[in-house]
Parts: structure tokens; sequence; C-alpha cells
């Protein structure tokens, strides 16, 4: 685990950031910001796109890292959420 951001020593709160935590919380905040956009909840997304929603849960909140055909997936619908919500039904 590489450390990118280390904790500041003078904040007994602050803790060391990773290169895969600031990857993680990316991931996470594309795939909240495209399902925001699309106005939807966590549930109507999840339920149209053919996502668990426990799973996008855990993507947005960045407690599971999405793997790259999931970031893929999220930006395709992004760019065509009702093409892909066609495909998909």
């Amino acid at each position: 685990m590489s450390i990118v951001m280390p904790a500041d020593p003078t904040d007994s709160e602050d803790f060391d950031v990773s290169a895969e935590a600031i990857d993680r919380a990316q991931r996470s905040r594309l795939i909240r910001q495209t399902r925001t956009a699309l106005g939807l909840s966590q549930t109507e997304f999840a339920s149209r796109f053919r996502v668990p929603v426990g799973t996008l849960r855990d993507w947005e909140q960045a407690r599971a890292t999405p793997p790259d055909f999931a970031i893929a997936y999220v930006r395709v619908i992004g760019a065509h959420p009702d093409l892909v919500a066609q495909v998909v039904a």
C-alpha cells in the first residue's frame, strides 16, 4: 500500500491516505454523480440498470472498489441512459 497523503502529525484524528483509497473514492464519486444526475435513487438506479442495490451502496460509499468493467458500464449509462435501460430490460 503506497501512501500518497501522510497523516497530519498535529491532528490526532487524521490518517494516512493510500493511492488505492483515492482511486476508490474517485470511482465512488463517479457512480454517485452519474446516478444523481439522472435523478434516480439508489434503488431506482439499481433496478433500472440491473445492479444489486447492496453492491451499488457499497460502491457509492467506497466500502468496496468497483471493478473497471463497472466503471465503464456507469460511463455508458451516463452517456446513454435510455438506451442502456432498454437493452437491459
